[in-house]
């Protein structure tokens, strides 16, 4: 059983690959959008994470689990407006969304995922 471990820092890996499974680290918006509304951080978060599944060999129709964690509770509706048109059709990942405190105070929404490898 071989573990890919894709762009390892010391604290943490981007990805991690194991059987054929990828396991995403949390994913937050990119510089140009952090000062920006939850739309705006969803946008560029989704963004980074299709770019990632990519890198690694996986797309938005072989994601498996999601856990979206948001800064405030009252940014559920427009960040889901978001999530809805990003998500293709019969492809709806298990997800959970947890409003929690982030890392950094700009930040408004971070997830985590798991996907399939193609």
């Amino acid at each position: 059983m071989t573990i890919q471990r894709h762009d390892p820092q010391t604290r943490m890996s981007r990805a991690v690959i194991h059987n054929g499974t990828a396991y995403l680290c949390g994913q937050v918006t990119g510089a140009e959008a952090r000062d920006g509304d939850i739309t705006a951080q969803t946008i560029s978060m989704l963004s980074r994470v299709e770019a990632l599944l990519e890198e690694i060999g996986s797309d938005r129709e072989h994601l498996l689990s999601a856990t979206i964690y948001l800064a405030d509770g009252e940014d559920f509706a427009a960040m889901n407006a978001v999530w809805d048109a990003w998500v293709p059709d019969g492809h709806a990942p298990a997800r959970t969304c947890i409003v929690a405190p982030m890392p950094a105070r700009e930040l408004k929404v971070e997830i985590t995922l798991t996907a399939a490898i193609k």
